[in-house]
């Protein structure tokens, strides 16, 4: 897969923020995704279908969040519709993301780095 992100660590919280988007190669014939959301700490994969006409990728689908409310331990599910337009280059993708009932800081103008591996990943394998 190729991987795009834009994840960082605050140096004064130590919380992860941003994004990583792992794209199937071109080369298969259906092209899936992995949206990583990072808000404070480690993300689960959320599965996409991916449409791409060349460079543009149109990656559209449902995240069902599993969560769970203190102090009642009970179980809550949230679904979220995800919208993810752009453009991928050989060093980043440019485009949008849109995740319903999530706030995101410059939607209009995203833009992920081609990277190695997924963010979660590397801080893993450091400790």
């Amino acid at each position: 897969m190729d991987v795009y992100s834009d994840a960082q660590v605050s140096r004064v919280t130590g919380d992860f923020s941003g994004f990583d988007l792992a794209l199937d190669k071109p080369n298969v014939s259906q092209r899936n995704a992995l949206l990583f959301v990072y808000e404070g700490g480690g993300s689960e994969g959320i599965p996409l279908p991916v449409t791409a006409n060349g460079d543009n990728v149109v990656i559209e689908g449902t995240w069902v969040e599993h969560l769970t409310e203190y102090p009642s331990k009970k179980d809550i599910v949230q679904t979220h519709r995800v919208t993810i337009t752009g453009k991928i280059t050989s060093t980043s993708f440019r485009g949008t993301i849109s995740i319903e009932g999530l706030e995101i800081t410059n939607p209009d103008s995203m833009v992920l780095k081609k990277v190695k591996r997924i963010w979660d990943c590397k801080t893993h394998s450091s400790r």
